[in-house]
């Protein structure tokens, strides 16, 4: 096996509720910068897979997240192929797209599967750990990176290590087992039981045949979305049609729990999952007191808690073992003992139909975002920021006008064939069903307020006419 020959399969689909209301499906925490070293989970797993012995990563995201995934690449100079899933299906569908995929790039490919939204300080550890992994996974092994737990904790499912495989920290893998409670945890970590962290390092053609083997409905809607897969922009779009027939499991269900040729490497670096906000709190920078402040904040005579606002001032008074976080819309405050329950409560905001569950109040989109200020009948006020060279698709609306005023920089306006430019505080007025499109040519974030009258205000109301990011 050479230096650079593990290819990295980043799993970067998921939701993330349980951080509510920072991560929401609109934007989940994957993409959201949690800690104080200015990136994202999915940026941190993707330096910590740049340079040797890692290859050139796979990246397999929902469709929705396009966008996002090659800004953040972009912008650490990570170049990879992004494959988008068009709709969510757990793990397996994952490691079965990334498997086949690695061995088309190379029949003798070894590949290591990581989750986008976990948390490691220790790079240069996990690095060696990847390699140990990987000098096993090429006899034909499947290597979970397992983690020696810190507590016994209910929180994660475990695995039972079996006979040593003859290299430090590795041995076959006995079993896995489900989320205990508390007594059941403290007896397994007594036994020298470890943490389940969910990623693993296979050649991949050991991981196909084993899915050949145990689940090859999973294996065959994988080659089938493959195969029928198109190239749009840089992306690698799935089928759907063939990708709908893939069976919602886990890569544990489908194969880990079934195979014999199933290991384990005691992994030597941190981890967390930054499963709740109770895990945040436990890996992040803390002041004297023990509490996690992040963003405008101030706490007096409190400790241990995690205080986080996106926005708005957030300020506290001898409160303890708590959880506040603030956003622009929402707000949620929680004993950290209970910060593992954030999940129902977001499934009871779906119930009530309440917007927050899911979105965001700033959207983002492949030109920039925009963020609503004010709704009320028959109006809707928004802000709305454009990136250098970004550009709005060619759209009408047969429900609304809109009235344009320019902040900062110039806007590039289109209506209805005709090019204009509008400069800072100059507005210009789109009239109902008029055709029109919104462009950047500046060098600096172009900025607007956006006054839309109408008997409809929905984001529904758009006909899309022409796009460059092609979503027409």
């Amino acid at each position: 096996m050479t230096n650079a020959s593990i290819t990295p399969l980043i799993m970067a689909g998921g939701a993330g509720t349980r951080l509510w209301p920072v991560s929401r499906d609109s934007m989940p925490k994957q993409f959201i910068q949690l800690l104080d070293d200015g990136l994202s989970t999915f940026q941190a797993t993707l330096l910590r897979v740049k340079g040797e012995p890692f290859g050139r990563p796979i990246v397999v995201t929902n469709q929705e997240f396009r966008f996002v995934v090659a800004e953040q690449m972009q912008a650490l100079g990570i170049a990879g192929e992004i494959v988008l899933e068009p709709e969510r299906r757990d793990s397996a569908a994952a490691v079965a797209i990334g498997a086949l995929l690695a061995r088309r790039q190379d029949p003798a490919a070894v590949a290591v599967a990581l989750a986008a939204d976990h948390v490691i300080l220790d790079a240069a550890r996990f690095r060696a750990d990847c390699t140990s992994a990987a000098a096993l996974a090429a006899t034909g092994l499947i290597m979970t990176l397992g983690i020696v737990p810190t507590a016994p904790s209910p929180a994660y499912g475990y695995i039972e290590p079996g006979a040593a495989l003859g290299r430090e920290g590795a041995s076959r893998l006995s079993r896995f087992v489900e989320k205990p409670d508390e007594a059941t945890a403290r007896g397994y970590v007594g036994r020298g039981f470890l943490w389940n962290s969910g990623n693993f390092v296979f050649a991949a053609a050991t991981m196909i045949e084993e899915l050949e083997r145990f689940a090859p409905e999973i294996l065959a809607g994988a080659g089938a979305a493959i195969a029928a897969a198109t190239v749009d922009l840089d992306f690698v779009r799935l089928d759907p049609a063939a990708f709908a027939t893939i069976p919602k499991t886990s890569i544990d269900y489908a194969v880990m729990e079934k195979t014999e040729k199933a290991g384990v490497l005691a992994a030597g670096f941190d981890w967390s999952d930054i499963g709740a906000w109770d895990s945040l709190h436990a890996v992040a920078g803390k002041d004297a007191a023990g509490n996690v402040l992040q963003g405008p904040v101030v706490a007096v005579d409190s400790a241990d808690s995690l205080l986080r606002s996106d926005d708005m001032l957030l300020t506290a008074i001898g409160v303890k073992d708590i959880v506040a976080i603030a956003t622009r819309d929402a707000v949620l405050i929680a004993p950290k003992s209970e910060a593992g329950r954030v999940k129902a409560l977001v499934e009871q905001l779906k119930r009530q139909g309440r917007p927050e569950a899911t979105e965001h109040l700033r959207m983002y989109r492949p030109w920039g975002w925009y963020q609503r200020i004010d709704l009320g009948a028959r109006f809707q006020v928004k802000r709305i920021n454009v990136k250098p060279g970004g550009k709005l698709s060619l759209q009408k609306h047969f429900h609304r006008s809109e009235h344009w005023i320019v902040v900062r920089g110039t806007a590039e306006v289109t209506l209805d064939g005709q090019v204009s430019h509008v400069h800072e505080n100059e507005s210009i007025y789109l009239p109902i069903g008029c055709t029109h499109r919104l462009a950047n040519p500046g060098k600096i974030d172009l900025e607007l307020i956006e006054v839309q009258v109408g008997s409809y205000t929905g984001e529904d109301d758009i006909v899309r006419l022409e796009d460059v990011y092609a979503r027409t």
